[in-house]
């Protein structure tokens, strides 16, 4: 029979609808059973493409035996980290306090009024190597929750009464962090650099692409020849190239797996997550920008079209990920990581013949017993198989034959689990890389795949009325309100719609939904808050204080704000900007490397910024050459101002000097401007040269 997950759209919950566990969702008839019943609750946090949430529950959420005694001494709470971050941000914290590391699945015994009192993450199923089984926790909590209630309590009152006063304030700071923060937090990417294999520190190896954003923003910074640009370029550069001339990458259709076990990139954890295609397919985007190579266009091309063939829904909206695990073959009965995307010779040789073979062995490194190191491999799963490590000839005829074949076999296997759920902050990403490559690589399509995102979410998911932004889409919106993220990542999507398309409603949708998010979440003169302040089944009300494998909520808003100021001259959005700054100045100055994507906005409120202007109708003459040329470079502190004649759209009224740009002679014109002091038009790719 199943348990109340049955009725719940979110695929990680659905995936447990069937244990013996009596899971029962978050929400008010879990906490009623617990108080009434006075049992401890165990929540338990996960999502559908995590690999060791799926090994513990086939471990031990399966197995009736732990199932018995889970019931008869708990209420079981099952919580989707990704439609309830709030939740899973607070629980993470306390289990990060009290055993000194966090991650999935997390586990958490929590008193019926939601206080934690003990934490750990994966457990396994039986006592091994000293470290006890998850049945003997069980047991042993259950028997304290009978024998030593007051002092567990107590114990946890504890340390979320200390998670409380930290998460009142982050900092004291009301001035800036100086320029020193930033040669700081380069000097601490510099020792943790591995300049043979690119990345930072050891295995394992995450992409976190926050820190390349940092890089190539205090690169910009420092001007093109600094000892400080050099150095911070060339890192980005290097870990760019080497992620995907590894296995990171799926060679054959395309996008990034989450992180590498091992130092060099081979072996990924084999997941496929949308806001890592996102952001990277910025990061690469950037890349192109700075240095004219297109084997990093090549790249980003590459996760686009992945997104658009396999991640995007018939809406017109992004799923949320790809899982690691699949079925090694049709009729098998357990499921493997990677399966989906490895390898074996006898494959090999059937697929392609033996001069492709050859060639495409040499490129990628399979060997004929397989080219996994065991230590990267602790389960045997892909003993004899082939991790494609290498990096195809761009554009070359050969491989794109043999990649057609490998995919037309592959596309025979069974499919990993698509968690096809739509999250309004991943899909925010995704909406902003889109338009940023439709710019830098003028492909139109994409900017009009982001619109069509845009479109859907803003239909479906959010009322202008009430400033309500839904947190997903699954069979029908969801019912949980969007969170911080979710409206700063929607943001900043709008605002890369609008500089790539010039439809200022756009730019309008942006205004509305930041005044918005003002309301609900501000903090007056300081960072935002995570949450909204009307949710009483949290203990906490934190601010996001990390920028990790996503960006944290206050550094996105931080550059959104900047931005919206420079096009509506509204002085509250810099003075917002900088009073979350002056927030997160003590951590900027002294732990900046948690914090890149916000540290490197520092430099953005201090110095001009630089506005190009596009007046008139650029469909026609030298327009289009011209708009390409004019977004081409990578330039983090400038915007672009359409204004293709006619009265200046209400939004962008505040900038008085823009009823004077106007076509020349009936050519449109780029005027390029700094703090608006703007230098003479330019109307053919020639005058735009003769500038530069």
């Amino acid at each position: 029979m199943p348990n109340a997950l049955i009725h719940e759209k979110s695929p990680y919950l659905l995936q447990h609808a069937h244990n013996p566990v009596d899971w029962m969702p978050w929400g008010g008839e879990a906490f009623r059973r617990a108080r009434t019943g006075d049992k401890p609750i165990f929540l338990s946090i996960g999502y559908s493409t995590c690999h060791w949430c799926h090994v513990m529950e086939h471990e031990s959420f399966e197995n009736d035996v732990v199932a018995a005694v889970m019931n008869a001494e708990f209420i079981n709470i099952k919580v989707d980290r990704e439609e309830r971050p709030d939740v899973d941000h607070i629980y993470m914290t306390f289990v990060q306090a009290t055993t000194g590391h966090g991650g999935w699945p997390m586990s958490v015994w929590l008193t019926p009024d939601l206080q934690p009192f003990a934490g750990g993450t994966y457990f396994p199923p039986g006592d091994r190597q000293g470290r006890p089984g998850f049945t003997t926790v069980l047991k042993r909590i259950a028997e304290l929750w009978r024998t030593e209630r007051e002092r567990l309590v107590n114990q946890g009152r504890e340390v979320v009464d200390a998670l409380r006063r930290q998460a009142s304030t982050v900092g004291e700071g009301t001035n800036l962090p100086d320029a020193a923060a930033a040669s700081r937090t380069l000097g601490h990417f510099q020792r943790s650099f591995d300049a043979a294999q690119g990345g930072f520190g050891g295995a394992p190896k995450f992409p976190r692409p926050v820190i390349l954003d940092f890089l190539f923003c205090h690169a910009a910074d420092k001007g093109l020849h600094h000892e400080e640009a050099v150095s911070a370029t060339e890192m980005a550069l290097v870990t760019l190239r080497k992620m995907a001339s590894g296995g990171m990458i799926d060679h054959v259709g395309g996008g990034f797996h989450r992180y590498s076990v091992d130092d060099r990139w081979h072996v990924p954890h084999f997941e496929k997550m949308l806001y890592d295609q996102a952001q990277l397919a910025v990061s690469y985007l950037q890349a192109f920008q700075i240095t004219e190579d297109p084997f990093f266009s090549g790249v980003a091309r590459e996760i686009f079209d992945y997104a658009g063939r396999d991640l995007a829904s018939p809406e017109g909206a992004f799923y949320s990920a790809e899982d690691a695990d699949s079925l090694p073959a049709p009729g098998a009965k357990e499921k493997t990581e990677g399966a989906f995307y490895v390898w074996s010779d006898e494959e090999l040789s059937r697929v392609l013949d033996s001069g492709e073979k050859d060639g495409f062995c040499r490129t990628f490194a399979c060997q004929p017993g397989g080219n996994v190191d065991p230590a990267s491999d602790p389960h045997g799963e892909l003993s004899g198989l082939n991790v494609l490590w290498g990096s195809a000839p761009e554009g070359d005829p050969v491989w794109i034959s043999v990649r057609g074949k490998l995919r037309a076999a592959r596309d025979l296997r069974p499919r990993p689990h698509l968690d096809d759920k739509i999250l309004t902050a991943w899909n925010g990403l995704m909406i902003s890389a889109l338009s940023r490559g439709a710019v830098v690589l003028d492909e139109p399509a994409w900017a009009g795949s982001a619109e069509k995102a845009a479109r859907f979410i803003l239909k479906e998911l959010w009322n202008p009325e009430t400033g309500v932004l839904l947190r997903g889409y699954r069979e029908g919106p969801s019912p949980v309100r969007g969170f911080l993220a979710d409206y700063a990542f929607l943001i900043r999507g709008l605002l890369d719609i609008y500089e790539a398309g010039g439809d200022t409603e756009w730019l309008a949708r942006a205004v509305e939904l930041q005044d918005w998010q003002d309301r609900i979440f501000g903090d007056p003169g300081r960072a935002y808050f995570s949450t909204r302040a009307d949710d009483a089944a949290l203990i906490l009300r934190m601010k996001e204080d990390y920028d990790g494998a996503e960006p944290s909520g206050n550094s996105v808003s931080v550059w959104n704000l900047l931005r919206l100021h420079q096009w509506t001259r509204r002085g509250e959005y810099h003075r917002r900007a900088v009073g979350v700054l002056g927030e997160y100045a003590p951590a900027l100055q002294g732990q900046g490397p948690a914090l890149p994507l916000m540290l490197a906005a520092v430099a953005a409120a201090k110095e001009p910024w630089r506005q190009v202007v596009f007046a008139g109708d650029f469909s026609k003459g030298d327009g289009p050459a011209l708009k390409r040329l004019a977004q081409a470079k990578f330039s983090p502190h400038q915007i672009m101002i359409h204004h293709p004649g006619g009265p200046v759209h209400r939004v962008l009224a505040g900038i008085e000097e823009l009823a004077a740009m106007k076509p020349i002679d009936g050519q449109p014109a780029v005027y390029v401007c700094r703090e608006f002091s703007c230098g003479s038009p330019v109307t053919t790719v020639e005058g735009w040269k003769k500038a530069l």
